[in-house]
């Protein structure tokens, strides 16, 4: 299968890359930095190309030529999930892009989306749950979804949505909360400040949530949204106690130092039954 991955030096794209060279994929890399991607473990056994997914220049037709599948992960400008060019810029350009590939032939579309889509919404989140957006990251990837479900009207395609929830892992933003834990813990603090952590989220290492993504691709006849999430709701306290142990550490939680954050429901995790469907295993309750 040659797969064209875009973002491909990000963190969900450097792992991405990784687990489908071991499937034996044969991947063209798509990034704006060569240097990062120079940096790449897997950068001699790829074809990498240096382009920007967005430039009006960009030949579509030329970047995805003998490739039966495309891969979109580059997004710029997070985690600032409230500014304007998600959907000023990011969307239409986004479109264009995607809209292009499939013009070229490219038959089989995978767009990664996230869990904001849903927006407010608490608890257990399927993907029937009507989205309800409540920042301008969400509003531009539903709204992107909903453009791509029109032009599969006009242009038949395979279109694969996977709303990812919560990530960590190597390559994480540092200002994420592992992130900043361990990096606590390495500087050897007494204390790590943090919310009152009772707020529920649905969280996959980063390895784990690739190889969904790997195996979504892999699955060519699905077409639709698919939550890429755990299915598992975990207290942030105890996903930081969970790795507080991990480390060995005796670093004091400073709990509640830190509000609620308001962009976000108190409670929310993804159901995963569609995603273990797909992956042909048995869903447990």
């Amino acid at each position: 299968m040659n797969v064209l991955v875009t973002g491909a030096t990000g963190f969900v794209g450097r792992h991405l890359v990784a687990e489908l060279l071991e499937r034996g994929c044969t991947v063209r890399a798509v990034a704006r930095n060569a240097e990062t991607a120079s940096s790449m473990p897997w950068i001699n056994a790829v074809e990498f190309i240096v382009a920007d997914v967005h430039a009006d220049s960009l030949d579509i037709a030329a970047l995805t030529e003998g490739v039966d599948a495309l891969v979109h992960l580059a997004w710029p400008g997070l985690p600032s999930y409230q500014a304007l060019f998600h959907f000023e810029h990011n969307l239409m350009a986004d479109y264009r892009f995607i809209k292009g590939a499939v013009e070229a032939g490219v038959a089989q579309i995978l767009v990664t989306g996230t869990c904001f889509e849903y927006g407010m919404q608490s608890g257990p989140l399927d993907e029937l749950v009507v989205p309800k957006p409540a920042n301008s990251y969400g509003l531009a990837k539903n709204t992107l979804r909903l453009f791509l479900e029109n032009l599969q009207r006009i242009q038949p395609f395979t279109l694969q949505w996977a709303r990812l929830f919560y990530l960590h892992g190597e390559g994480q933003n540092p200002n994420s909360l592992l992130a900043a834990l361990d990096r606590a813990i390495d500087a050897g603090d007494a204390s790590f400040n943090m919310s009152a952590g009772e707020q529920l989220r649905d969280y996959l290492a980063i390895e784990t949530a690739t190889g969904y993504l790997a195996s979504i691709l892999q699955q060519r006849d699905f077409n639709g949204v698919i939550n890429c999430a755990s299915g598992q709701p975990i207290s942030v306290r105890a996903l930081v106690e969970q790795r507080v142990h991990e480390r060995g550490a005796s670093i004091r939680l400073n709990l509640g130092h830190y509000p609620y954050p308001t962009h976000e429901p108190m409670a929310f995790w993804g159901v995963a039954e569609r995603l273990q469907q797909l992956l042909g295993a048995k869903h447990e309750a």
